[in-house]
């Protein structure tokens, strides 16, 4: 087989325009998702109920007129930008020719392809709760440890996920002081770019923190030996309410899903396609 054939196929997609702006639509219907969850997040800190995952807020949408059409459009164009990232992935060049270069060449593919089969999966859950499923996140999170734990090293693995997530919400909690994620989209120089900069802080440092905490619990399920402990996005707010202060808390973090999500709008304009 050629190695070079899969190159091929990746560029030759990337030149289509209707996938191009298909994957770019992509980002909003995240930015959609991020938005919902984020205003979950401020009902529950007010002492209302909801589950402030991505499947509680695709569930919101499944209840609104139409929503059956609107969560298999947030799952096509999902679907898109997931392909688009593994095409990514696939096209990175190493800055050299050393193993430095290798190493960074291979940390940005990882990268991609991480994003993708997050962007694929969240696909998957709106296409399933287009079709009537009830999809319930968190007893999925805890089904899934159980699983893991069962299995020979089981605790260790979880535990390395847990660390795994941790470090994505460090990453993404850097992102956002350091402003990095400039660097994926063209950001104007004046009028609206200083704002959607500090949406960008904003939402990015929202999220890792989130994902910091999700990775706790599992590294603390992991060290117990208990499913039950581990959790999502929503384990994780209700984590966040049983703090000192915890309504603010997660009204703070919901408050950044929202400043996320209409970030991600904006990046389905301006990102570096």
């Amino acid at each position: 087989m050629d190695s070079a054939a899969p190159k091929r196929v990746a560029r030759e997609a990337k030149q289509s325009t209707p996938f191009r702006w298909t994957a770019r639509a992509g980002y909003a219907a995240n930015g959609v998702v991020h938005i919902l969850i984020g205003i979950i997040a401020i009902v529950v800190a007010l002492g209302g109920d909801g589950d402030t995952d991505q499947s509680g807020a695709l569930m919101l949408i499944a209840g609104a007129p139409l929503g059956f059409v609107v969560l298999w459009l947030i799952a096509i164009t999902l679907w898109a930008l997931g392909i688009w990232q593994i095409f990514e992935g696939i096209l990175v060049r190493s800055p050299s020719d050393d193993a430095r270069g290798l190493a960074a060449k291979w940390g940005q593919r990882v990268g991609a392809w991480g994003q993708a089969a997050i962007f694929v999966a969240l696909g998957l859950i709106s296409a399933s709760v287009a079709l009537g499923a009830r999809v319930d996140a968190e007893e999925a999170a805890e089904n899934a440890s159980r699983g893991v734990l069962q299995l020979p090293g089981g605790s260790i693995v979880l535990g390395l996920v847990g660390v795994g997530i941790g470090i994505g919400g460090i990453a993404f909690v850097v992102m956002g002081v350091r402003r990095t994620f400039r660097n994926k989209i063209d950001i104007p120089r004046h009028g609206i770019g200083r704002s959607l900069a500090g949406l960008g802080v904003v939402g990015f440092v929202a999220k890792g923190v989130a994902l910091i905490i999700v990775g706790i619990l599992l590294l603390v399920a992991a060290l117990k030996t208990d499913p039950d402990t581990a959790g999502g996005l929503d384990g994780a707010i209700t984590a966040l309410l049983a703090l000192s202060y915890g309504p603010w808390l997660v009204a703070a973090v919901g408050a950044g899903f929202i400043a996320y999500g209409v970030f991600c709008f904006f990046r389905a304009r301006f990102a570096r396609f």
